[in-house]
C-alpha cells in the first residue's frame, strides 16, 4: 500500500521505466465552464464547439519532462454537476493538484468558487474564455483579488484560442515539484500524515498568503 507521502506527493515507479513520477491532477468547477476543452486542448492539441457534459469522470493521460524528470500526469476531468458531486469527490483522494475553473461570462460559477475550503492541496485558479471578452461579466480583477484571498496563483484562459493552457498546467506542475522537494529536503514527519486532498466545506476559505503569480 502506498504511504500517505507517496499518494500526495507523486510515486516513484521503479517497474516502470516510462516516467519516473506520477502526478494526479483534478479540473474542478461548475458544469459548463470549459473543464473537458481545456482538458482536451492541453492533452490532444484539439478543440471542439460541441458542448457535452461530463457524465462522471474522465481523463487524460500527458507525459512532460520537468527537471530531467519525466512526469506522468493523469488529469481528470470531474463532473460538474451537483448530482455528481458525490461521485467526484471520491476521486479527490492521492491528488497532487488542482485546477480550480470558474467561467469568466457567468457570474454563478465565480460565485461557486467561494464555497469551497482548500486545505493542504496546491490549486490554481483559472478564469476560462478569456477569449469572449464582450461577454465577460467578471472582471480579471475580481479574479486576482479571490486567488489573492484563497492563497492560489491565478490566470486567465482560453482552451477555444489556446490561451495559458499549456502554461497553466506547467506551472501548477512546476508547484507541485516545489512542494516535494521541500518535504524531501525537509524530511518533515507531518508530510507523511497531512491530509488527502482538499477537504471540502460549505463556508469561505480563510486568507492567505498573497498570490505569487
Amino acid at each position: 500500500m502506498a504511504s500517505a507521502t507517496d499518494a500526495r506527493y507523486g510515486q516513484k515507479e521503479s517497474s516502470d521505466q516510462n516516467f519516473d513520477y506520477m502526478f494526479k491532477i483534478l479540473i474542478i468547477g461548475n458544469s459548463s465552464v470549459g473543464k473537458t476543452s481545456f482538458l482536451f486542448r492541453y492533452a490532444d492539441d484539439s478543440f471542439t464547439p460541441a458542448f457535452v457534459s461530463t457524465v462522471g469522470i474522465d481523463f487524460k493521460v500527458k507525459t512532460i519532462y520537468r527537471n530531467d524528470k519525466r512526469i506522468k500526469l493523469q488529469i481528470w476531468d470531474t463532473a460538474g454537476q451537483e448530482r455528481y458531486r458525490t461521485i467526484t469527490t471520491a476521486y479527490y483522494r492521492g491528488a497532487m493538484g488542482f485546477i480550480l475553473m470558474y467561467d469568466i461570462t457567468n457570474e454563478e460559477s465565480f460565485n461557486a468558487i467561494k464555497t469551497y475550503s482548500w486545505d493542504n492541496a496546491q490549486v490554481l485558479l483559472v478564469g476560462n474564455k478569456c477569449d469572449m471578452e464582450d461577454e465577460r461579466v467578471v472582471s480579471s480583477e475580481r479574479g486576482r483579488q479571490l486567488a489573492e484571498h484563497l492563497g492560489f496563483e491565478f490566470f486567465e484562459a482560453s482552451a477555444k484560442d489556446n490561451i495559458n493552457v499549456k502554461q497553466t498546467f506547467e506551472r501548477l506542475v512546476d508547484i507541485i515539484c516545489e512542494k516535494m522537494s521541500e518535504s524531501l529536503d525537509a524530511a518533515d514527519p507531518a508530510v507523511t500524515g497531512a491530509k488527502q486532498g482538499p477537504q471540502l466545506t460549505d463556508q469561505q476559505a480563510p486568507p492567505h498568503q498573497d498570490c505569487a503569480c
